[in-house]
């Protein structure tokens, strides 16, 4: 009867530490994601300051993309102003190529992606309507 009562206390005390050890890796693996989540946090506030506040670096207004249009894989024609004077330029891999200067200012309709978005989900709906 005693050994029966020793090998019952030496498997209980041979469980305990599997138990330990399983809540020591429950409780460093909720550390690790606590603080991926502050760093995260942190990252996505610094983000929004950033864009609130204007701190990026900018051209200051001197050069200004009014338009671009892809070619191909790899040219593109575009639109830039300069100073109020409009240029049409060529861009490939290799080159950027004066195509002509524009003497009368074209005027491009800014669109927004939240724009293009509705559109998109308006067509979407007058098809299936």
């Amino acid at each position: 009867m005693s050994s029966l009562f020793i090998t019952t206390i030496a498997s209980v005390s041979a469980e305990t530490p599997k138990i330990a050890e399983s809540s020591d890796m429950v409780s460093s693996l909720a550390g690790m994601m606590g603080g991926l989540f502050v760093v995260l946090g942190v990252i996505f506030v610094l983000a929004y300051i950033v864009r609130r506040f204007n701190l990026a670096p900018s051209s200051n207004g001197a050069l200004k993309t009014v338009a671009v249009a892809p070619l191909g894989q790899k040219e593109k024609v575009v639109l830039l102003e300069v100073e109020g004077k409009q240029y049409l330029l060529g861009v490939t891999p290799h080159n950027v190529s004066l195509i002509d200067k524009i003497e009368d200012p074209i005027k491009v309709k800014a669109e927004t992606f939240a724009n293009k978005l509705r559109q998109a989900k308006a067509g979407k709906n007058d098809a299936s309507a």
